[in-house]
């Protein structure tokens, strides 16, 4: 009986969160301080949470948008460039091979965030010019995962990373700033992101080792927060319109 437990044990965690010598590490010789193995295990564990989590991350900001029949205080220069650093992330990840726990959450958020673009152009009655720019993207998107696209331009799309989610958070904002309040910006999307980004910088270095992709997610975690201590600040300051109609 202690041997078919341990094997359904053993198929459940090998290899999805440890390589097999770590399972007997810590599940056979019951060494639960090999320290190496236990940072294996948090990584990949916070990387597939991170990555289910994902899955629902930004319908709340959906949801607001379709509630409210409204974009205001959205801004789309800022979105689009959010999308362009997604794309990045995972065509970058995706041609290096990098395990799906380490960047399985961009395949969803890119999904999610390409919704909410083509919600605020449809909010601002450009409907047209939002199915177009699905197509393009669409388009852009099998050309960068085909074996047509080089690496270096792969390599180069991972590098502009940093400055699309530095001046796509700074439009942002700048929008929240100037309105003197967060709209239509959802809470829980932002929250929920901050503490994606900030775990990902872990698991990042732990399974990919990749500077590149690590140094984005400082980056991302910095502007995340800003954006958070933003909705913090104006927590209580309703859009002119809602204040009209509580008055």
């Amino acid at each position: 009986m202690a041997a078919e437990a341990d094997g359904r044990l053993k198929r459940l965690l090998v290899p999805i969160l440890l390589p097999e010598k770590c399972y007997d590490q810590l599940f056979v010789q019951w060494d639960l301080l090999h320290v190496p193995c236990l940072k294996i295990l948090l990584s990949k564990g916070l990387g597939l949470g991170i990555v289910a989590g994902s899955l629902l991350v930004k319908l709340p900001q959906v949801f607001k948008i379709l509630g409210a029949k409204s974009a205001e205080g959205l801004s789309l220069q800022s979105i689009m460039l959010e999308l362009v650093a997604l794309t990045g992330t995972m065509v970058y990840s995706i041609t290096n091979n990098f395990p799906f726990s380490s960047w399985g959450e961009a395949l969803f958020l890119m999904l999610q965030t390409i919704t909410i673009c083509f919600l605020v152009m449809h909010y601002r009655e450009q409907t047209v010019k939002g199915v177009v720019f699905l197509a393009c993207y669409a388009l852009v998107l099998l050309v960068l995962l085909s074996p047509l696209t080089p690496l270096a331009v792969v390599t180069l799309l991972q590098a502009s990373n940093v400055p699309a989610v530095v001046v796509g958070r700074l439009l942002q904002a700048a929008t929240n700033y100037r309105s003197g309040h967060t709209g239509q910006l959802s809470a829980i999307t932002v929250f929920l992101l901050f503490g994606g980004s900030l775990a990902r910088i872990f698991t990042s270095v732990q399974e990919t080792g990749d500077p590149l992709l690590a140094g984005t997610f400082v980056v991302s975690s910095l502007c995340n927060g800003l954006i958070a201590a933003q909705l913090l600040f104006y927590w209580n300051t309703k859009p002119p319109h809602e204040q009209k109609k509580a008055q």
